[in-house]
């Protein structure tokens, strides 16, 4: 059974998108950096905590047919500055944001962890985004629709910010918040480990 650590309403989308069949139990591990973390580390390590935390709670719902997979992500955007931007605190702060990433490039980081019987998978994905030069108005304006408050960086490519950006560099869907191709070449993988075990705990 595949269980995703996380109360986003995009990975869920994108999960279910690509096809998975999954339960949603998401974790409260605090989202706050440690002293000298890198964000590629940072968000690696909260992958892995939000995961680790759900299959410690669940592992008792495995059984030896139906393992326990248990999928955690998080997302950061890293404005030109290198300043890590997580969800705006406010309507201030959102704006405080977004004028950081006007008329400028900058990165968004997903780490994402696997947990299942056999051990934790963590891996991270890269991409570049390339926003226009945002007025103030405009600015307001998009903070006025409420869509910048849930999210990193305080901006939702698939949303109302589309138009505002002309290219990225990278994974889309690590944008939105769950990079897919790696997560089931992640998943893949673990099946595949998890099917060999198995059989060798049957074999006669």
């Amino acid at each position: 059974m595949l269980v995703l650590a996380s109360a986003s309403p995009r990975r869920r989308e994108l999960l279910a998108q690509a096809g998975f069949s999954f339960t949603v139990r998401p974790s409260a591990i605090p989202e706050e950096m440690q002293p000298g973390e890198n964000p590629i580390a940072f968000a690696m390590r909260l992958a892995r905590e939000k995961a680790d935390a759900v299959f410690n709670d669940q592992a008792a719902t495995e059984t030896p047919e139906d393992p326990l997979l248990v999928l955690g992500a998080d997302t950061v955007v890293i404005s030109p500055s290198g300043e890590v931007l997580g969800k705006p605190l406010d309507a201030q702060d959102a704006a405080r944001m977004l004028r950081a990433l006007s008329g400028a490039t900058h990165a968004v980081v997903t780490g994402v962890a696997l947990v299942s019987r056999l051990g934790a998978e963590v891996a991270s994905e890269l991409t570049y985004v390339t926003m226009q030069t945002l007025s103030d108005k405009e600015i307001a304006a998009y903070i006025e629709t409420g869509e910048p408050m849930d999210k990193a960086g305080a901006y939702g490519i698939q949303g109302r910010a589309a138009a505002w950006i002309p290219r990225i560099h990278g994974c889309y869907f690590n944008v939105v918040g769950l990079p897919l191709a790696l997560v089931a070449a992640m998943l893949e993988g673990i099946r595949d480990r998890l099917r060999v075990e198995t059989a060798l705990l049957v074999r006669p």
